[in-house]
This record gives C-alpha cells, sequence and structure tokens, in this order.
C-alpha cells in the first residue's frame, strides 16, 4: 500500500508535472487531500472575496502508473473516502444560479462522528462523501484543477463516490493521475458553487486496461447500479450531445445492437444529468448521460 500526503500536490493537470509517485497496475494508494480553499477558510469569518485563487482546488499527486501509453485506459476503483471534522459551504461573487438574490457567505460546517452533517443546530443529514476533482494529464498543455475536460479534471459528479470506478483515458506515458476536492455532500449542479468542501483522504486501486479495439474519448464511471458517461462545453446542449453519442457507441458495441435500438434503449431507461451547471461562461458545463444496469449487460471495456 502506497501513501501520499496532502502536501504533495499540484494545481494544474500536465505532462509537465514530475511525478511524486510510481505505481504498478492494480497498486492500492491512499491520498490524502486539502479542501478545495487549501485551508483558507477557517470560520464563518473568511470571506471567499478575500482568499487567494490561484490557490484553489490542489489536487494530491501526480501519480505515474508504469506502462501506461497514450490509448489505454485508466480503472480507479474508489474504495474509501474518509473526510475531516469540519467542512465549509460557502456562496461566490458571480457563480451559482442564485447569486443575484443572495449574499456573500461562509457557514463552517462540523462533521459529527464522520456520519452526519449538522448545518445548523436544527438542520442534520448524512455524510455523503463525493470527489470533485480526478483525472490524468491531457494529452497537451495545462489544464487547471478547476476545469474539466476529457482527462477528469473538476468533474463534480455526485457518483464519483465511495465503491464507484472510474475509467480514464490516457493521452501521456505513466498517465500522470491525482484528485482533490472532497465534499462531504454536494447536490447535483453545485448550485451555490460550492459543496461542503472538505479535507480527507482516499483510497484508490489503480489499474492499467491497455489499448484494445475500443477507445475511450471522455471519463466514465461505474457504480453497483449504474455507469455514466460523462461531458462538459460551454455550451449545455453541446455537452449533452456529447455524452449521449458515446452512450450511443458504447451500448451499441456492448450489446451488439444497432444505433438506433441503442437510442432507443436510451429513451427507455437513461437519465440526463447535471454535475456542474453553477459556473458562467467560459467555463465548461459538466453534464452525465446515467444508464441503469439490465440483466445480462456485458462488461465495460472487458474490465
Amino acid at each position: 500500500m502506497h501513501e501520499i500526503n496532502h502536501d504533495q500536490f499540484v494545481f494544474s493537470f500536465s505532462a509537465k508535472h514530475n511525478p511524486i509517485l510510481r505505481v504498478q497496475s492494480g497498486d492500492q494508494v491512499v491520498i490524502r487531500t486539502q479542501d478545495c480553499f487549501s485551508g483558507q477558510i477557517q470560520n464563518d469569518d473568511d470571506l471567499v472575496s478575500s482568499i487567494d485563487y490561484s490557490r484553489i482546488n490542489p489536487v494530491t499527486g501526480p501519480i505515474y502508473v508504469e506502462d501506461a501509453e497514450p490509448g489505454d485506459i485508466l480503472k480507479v476503483e474508489i474504495q474509501r473516502i474518509t473526510v475531516g471534522e469540519q467542512g465549509v459551504i460557502t456562496t461566490l461573487p458571480n457563480i451559482g444560479t442564485l447569486i443575484h438574490q443572495s449574499e456573500i457567505r461562509t457557514k463552517t460546517v462540523p462533521i459529527m462522528e464522520g456520519k452526519t452533517i449538522a448545518l445548523t443546530d436544527r438542520i442534520k443529514f448524512a455524510c455523503s462523501p463525493m470527489i470533485g476533482v480526478i483525472g490524468v494529464a491531457p494529452a497537451e498543455g495545462e489544464v487547471a484543477c478547476g476545469h474539466p475536460g476529457v482527462h477528469g479534471g473538476n468533474l463534480d459528479s455526485s457518483c464519483i463516490a465511495e465503491g464507484a470506478v472510474v475509467y480514464l483515458p490516457v493521452f501521456v506515458t505513466g498517465a500522470l493521475f491525482g484528485l482533490g476536492d472532497l465534499h462531504a455532500s454536494m447536490g447535483d449542479g453545485e448550485m451555490c458553487g460550492t459543496g461542503i468542501e472538505i479535507d480527507g483522504e482516499v483510497e484508490v486501486r489503480l489499474t492499467l486496461l491497455k489499448r484494445g479495439s475500443f477507445s475511450l474519448p471522455t471519463p466514465v464511471v461505474e457504480t453497483k447500479d449504474a455507469w455514466y458517461v460523462i461531458s462538459s462545453d460551454h455550451e449545455i446542449l453541446k455537452a449533452i450531445r456529447k455524452a449521449s453519442e458515446f452512450t450511443q457507441l458504447l451500448l451499441s458495441e456492448r450489446w451488439r445492437i444497432d444505433m438506433t435500438d441503442a437510442y432507443l434503449l436510451m429513451g427507455a431507461v437513461g437519465d440526463i444529468q447535471l454535475s456542474q451547471c453553477c459556473k458562467p461562461c467560459p467555463v465548461e458545463t459538466v453534464v452525465r448521460v446515467k444508464m441503469q444496469k439490465l440483466p445480462g449487460m456485458p462488461c465495460l471495456f472487458g474490465a
């Protein structure tokens, strides 16, 4: 078992970053993370309007996976997520669906026994940890951890939780994997601009699926009951179409049905869901197409 501490981090996904750990396919890693604000907010008086935005969304990593090459798929099994004792939720300037009628406010939130979130003395609900940022280095250039893309990044999808499997396309030698931006809870769409942002610890297993006849153009998440194709674009309808097109292709390939029957199946048991829609253009909207698992459905990617 490998371990990485939260003080080993980057603020972007890029092939230029030197790996802090090298692992073999199948290795398990415990990854400790900071919260999305790099610990800059400690109490209700600390407003986001006064923090250093260059220190947003630190990702612990990157991790070099031996023998990973462009065209491969990195399978990330999320075996455990443990969150800290206190999170924070805030509104953000010019971000969120209702910021035009809301104040800039910070609320620190205790996590009781790691299980219950106490938003106020009267409002309490179950902790449901998930990972906001997870990805690999893109094929070219550098992508800030606050942005999504085909490499992963800031996907903010509630399905990326304990027990899920995330499949990421590999673009560079070694993959250069990292994750961060944990939430103790986050609603789909991340309406106010944040979930309950928190530090924590994630245990993953990293397995390399070598290049086959089927390439992966965008991140895919598998859970016990469903799988999700995640996509992003500056325009929401384009993001939906991109996710839908790959879902259609995947269904056609795996069920050995034509594309029209795959489309009909999507209409019967598929859902279009918003992962992140709180940010103004030119920041991308993140969507996902959910397909519930049906009896007899073949495995994804031969994994």
